[in-house]
């Protein structure tokens, strides 16, 4: 059998082509193929290296640099074949290559599939991270613009699902901007994780020619603040080492969570029940029997798609649980799982930017909601607090005082003063004060609470960091 009869990536130690069963089973080029990018960025790296430690002529160097631009635009058509007998992307480009310039048969001198597709994730996991931010950030302003927008109008608050305290709309939607925020310092930090090049450190031990892995580091971009080349330290590790695939997979289950509570919030406001907010009819769907219906599918999918990426993430411990060190093909199955968190978030999050930049509250509904004396019971207990109670007594008496209200079916501070002193007799003249918004509000101007120099200081924190 001669060599171009073999398998032509490891073919010489083997008699017999592979089975089409086994090609079929094997092959990763159906989902790796989208690391072309990345995989012809590493290359040009590589052979730069080369050249520069001598392995390549200039002559040879030039000719494969031309032929990778050649093939970046190449792999933009639909019309480009991706072989499966090739297995994989890494050396589909690699042939394909070989048809421009011969020279490309060297390309792999001193590099291993492995830690060649331990480059091209950390690429793509750069990249990825800074799209995510991005959207995230995209998202994070149509949540600002309504906060802003809404910065005062007030909601009730729930705990359990039933009504709590008062709020405002901008104070809820800020919480949610915490929380987002908190996933965009996850994506920096899976970032700056993947910026380390693994790149020399070949099948597990390196190789014996000269090498300059600090080169080729700067040479992709695998820098720190200072210019000064990031490398990893272990060979071993560089190609066994999936942490930070499960770093994104986290920073990416993190902010679906966030997303799918938010969701949820959306949902229950968007319900005739609540009526708080209207969802522009282009993020939303109607029924096939029903005419009335105007459904938060948008919402509800990004809640549903929580789970699936959620699932990636546990795909990928289980993968990786018990492998011994280094490579073993089940790591092949690693890619997808992160590629399917990208894309679902992407869509996620721009989702919410599109759906949320042209929704509107509805006052009336929300003030009405707010208007519900009950939510300031609270308010209530700490006016007696104020005048010499304990809490816990404070406590007591409210709550009898409302258990009061409920047998008389009338609002609390619709109960007459002599009634009102029997159950509690610290209460003063002034008790119903205590029952109106804007001097609940006025209370709560502190770190962290809805009043309205709190809130405008929040709002302006974030239109902060989002500008710069």
């Amino acid at each position: 059998m001669s060599i171009d009869d073999k398998q032509a990536t490891w073919g010489g130690r083997f008699s017999e082509q592979p089975d089409l069963l086994m090609q079929v089973f094997g092959e990763s080029v159906s989902f790796d193929k989208r690391l072309a990018p990345y995989d012809l960025q590493g290359s040009l790296g590589h052979a730069s290296m080369l050249a520069h430690v001598g392995l390549l002529t200039e002559t040879e160097f030039q000719e494969i640099k031309a032929g990778i631009e050649e093939l970046r635009e190449e792999i933009k058509s639909p019309a480009f074949l991706w072989k499966i007998e090739l297995e994989d992307v890494h050396m589909n480009l690699e042939h394909a290559l070989l048809e421009k310039t011969s020279a490309a048969s060297k390309l792999h001198t001193g590099r291993s599939r492995n830690d060649q597709v331990a480059t091209d994730m950390r690429l793509f996991f750069k990249d990825a991270c800074m799209q995510l931010s991005g959207k995230l950030e995209m998202a994070m302003s149509a949540i600002l613009g309504l906060a802003k927008q809404y910065a005062l109008l007030p909601i009730p608050g729930y705990t359990h699902l039933q009504r709590a305290q008062p709020v405002t709309v901008g104070h809820h939607l800020l919480a949610h901007m915490e929380a987002l925020g908190r996933d965009h310092e996850r994506f920096s930090l899976v970032l700056n994780h993947a910026n380390v090049c693994p790149l020399g450190s070949g099948a597990i031990a390196g190789s014996t020619l000269p090498l300059d892995r600090a080169f080729t580091a700067k040479v992709l971009g695998f820098v720190d603040q200072s210019g000064e080349p990031m490398i990893t330290a272990n060979g071993m590790d560089a190609v066994a080492d999936r942490d930070i695939f499960l770093e994104f997979a986290m920073a990416c289950v993190n902010c679906s969570l966030h997303l799918s509570r938010l969701s949820e919030d959306i949902i229950l406001w968007n319900s005739s029940e609540f009526g708080f907010i209207q969802l522009p009819d282009s993020f939303t769907t109607g029924s096939s029997l029903m005419p009335q219906k105007k459904n938060p599918d948008s919402f509800e999918l990004i809640r549903g798609k929580t789970g699936r990426i959620v699932g990636n993430l546990q795909n990928l411990c289980v993968a990786i649980k018990g492998l011994p060190l280094t490579y073993n093909r089940d790591l092949q199955e690693d890619k997808p799982p992160v590629f399917d968190s990208f894309d679902q978030l992407s869509m996620c999050l721009a989702v919410v930017s599109g759906c949320l930049s042209s929704s509107t509250f509805n006052e009336e509904r929300c003030r009405e909601a707010a208007s519900d004396p009950l939510l300031l019971a609270t308010d209530l207990a700490d006016y007696l607090v104020e005048r010499g109670v304990p809490f816990r007594s404070a406590h007591h008496y409210i709550g009898e005082l409302v258990a009061l209200s409920e047998r008389k079916n009338i609002a609390l501070p619709a109960l007459e003063q002599d009634e009102a002193i029997q159950v509690c007799p610290e209460l003063g003249d002034n008790w119903r004060e205590v029952f109106n918004l804007e001097r609940a509000f006025a209370k709560r101007e502190r770190p962290g609470m809805p009043g309205p120099s709190e809130i405008k200081n929040r709002i302006k924190h974030w239109e902060k960091l989002l500008s710069s």
